[in-house]
């Protein structure tokens, strides 16, 4: 098979061999039914990368010219399946804007392919079966079972000593921090909010009248002069993966965060929502393992870990403000369903939620691989790739674009991407894009960055 690659061309080589395959098809050099090389065999014979290879044969399988069949090969499809149209005198497949066809990068979905789905219905029926008690209206603080099984969990994975009475279950991290504002008293009292920051706690801050006061983020994380500097009642931080930029917390800024809690007689929200998503090094130990003088109140939630729909995160409070949070708790209805929540205690207790997180962890590290590498051969250096030492998204930061101008071109070819201008506070200028991975398979990722690459590609032309 002839291929001819432009090693001067500055479009990538993946999607110069996906262009000649393609072409390849739509006239019949290769006809439907036709094995194509393997991998391996074309990488040797074109001197390429077997990653190269494999992104050019994702996208013709993203885009239905061949099909894979297990443990056989790569198969060219009958032309006739596809529509085609001609546009500048070449020969491209149409590009659908159908919301199905969508291809959507964003921040929060999860691969719901590889969820045990029948351990988890399992889990449900037992939780039912176990104890009559959880289809009543539940105890407010918490199922108790569930407050062990997240005191074992997080002694384990974040490092945290604590008891099952310091353990609140809530009904997401909005109404957590909701509950925190009343609980500390902070309507119309000044707080300390990372700029950028996330927009959903900020909003639920404003909601509450709160006065925001932004403390800028450095390399390293925040700026530490600005909260000296100032008088606020808490700090929210997101230490172990800041959000949205992605930097971790050193220790020494930790140990000195902790110092003004204690000199200011105050606390620290630590939101630790991606901890169990990082992808290079040792896992991060969390703000609350190093909190000796119980100044940090701890957020966790499963809503990446485990469902979204599950609606469920928990809080780890010091021991000075346990007795007015029950106070407080028990005049509120469970909002995390009693069912669900023994469900969950389940599935950890039986070792299911474990062996989930390390699976999870390897399908989304491939996918992130898969992004920033399909980023790489796209754009070169006409972008920065930020946040990937872990999580669920990155962002890119262009040198050159009008990024909200990239957003609508990609919408209308069927790609849907975003600005994270959001999360800064009082910011106008912004060339920064945010990527979510977690939902799409990697044949989507491969076709979405080559299709916002045309899309750049053509803004810039």
């Amino acid at each position: 098979m002839e291929v001819f690659l432009n090693a001067e061309d500055k479009i990538p080589k993946y999607i110069q061999l996906y262009e000649q395959l393609k072409e390849k098809i739509i006239s019949h050099d290769l006809v439907a039914g036709e094995k194509l090389p393997s991998i391996r065999y074309l990488a040797q014979e074109l001197n390429l990368s077997k990653h190269t290879i494999d992104a050019s044969y994702q996208q013709l399988i993203a885009e239905g010219y061949i099909k894979s069949v297990p443990r056989s090969g790569l198969y060219v499809l009958p032309i006739e399946e596809f529509s085609i149209s001609k546009e500048n005198g070449n020969t491209t497949a149409i590009c659908s804007t159908d919301i199905n066809n969508t291809i959507d990068f964003h921040y929060g979905s999860i691969d719901l392919e590889k969820f045990p789905l029948s351990t988890w219905g399992k889990c449900i029926k037992l939780a039912m079966e176990e104890e009559l008690a959880i289809l009543q209206y539940g105890v407010p603080q918490g199922d108790f079972l569930l407050r062990g099984e997240i005191r074992k969990y997080v002694a384990q994975s974040r490092g945290i000593t604590c008891s099952e009475k310091q353990i609140f279950i809530c009904n997401g991290t909005q109404q957590a921090v909701s509950f925190i504002v009343q609980l500390l008293n902070l309507m119309k009292q000044p707080v300390y909010f990372e700029n950028p920051g996330y927009n959903e706690v900020r909003n639920i801050l404003e909601k509450w009248q709160c006065d925001i006061l932004p403390v800028p983020i450095e390399s390293d994380g925040i700026n530490l002069n600005t909260i000296y500097n100032g008088q606020a009642k808490v700090a929210y931080v997101t230490p172990s993966h800041q959000f949205p930029l992605g930097m971790i917390l050193p220790i020494q800024k930790r140990l000195d965060l902790l110092k003004w809690a204690k000199n200011q007689n105050t606390y620290i929200i630590e939101d630790d929502y991606n901890s169990e998503f990082r992808y290079t090094g040792k896992p991060i130990p969390s703000l609350k393992s190093l909190d000796k003088l119980d100044k940090v109140i701890y957020l966790g939630t499963f809503s990446k870990s485990l469902l979204p729909a599950v609606r469920c995160c928990y809080m780890i409070l010091p021991d000075s403000l346990i007795e007015n949070a029950q106070k407080m708790i028990h005049q509120q209805t469970q909002n995390c369903s009693p069912i669900l929540q023994r469900a969950i205690a389940i599935f950890m207790r039986d070792g299911y939620f474990q062996k989930h997180v390390r699976r999870m962890k390897t399908t989304y590290q491939k996918k992130q691989q898969t992004l920033v590498q399909a980023i790489k051969e796209q754009f070169k250096d006409e972008v920065e790739i930020i946040g990937q030492q872990g999580g669920l998204h990155i962002l890119l930061k262009f040198k050159h674009a009008d990024v909200d101008q990239l957003i609508e071109r990609a919408k209308i070819a069927g790609v849907k991407i975003y600005s994270p201008k959001k999360h800064w506070i009082d910011s106008d200028e912004m060339s920064y894009l945010m990527l979510g991975f977690g939902g799409l398979p990697n044949e989507e990722i491969l076709k979405g960055i080559m299709i916002i690459g045309s899309c750049f590609d053509k803004m810039n032309s």
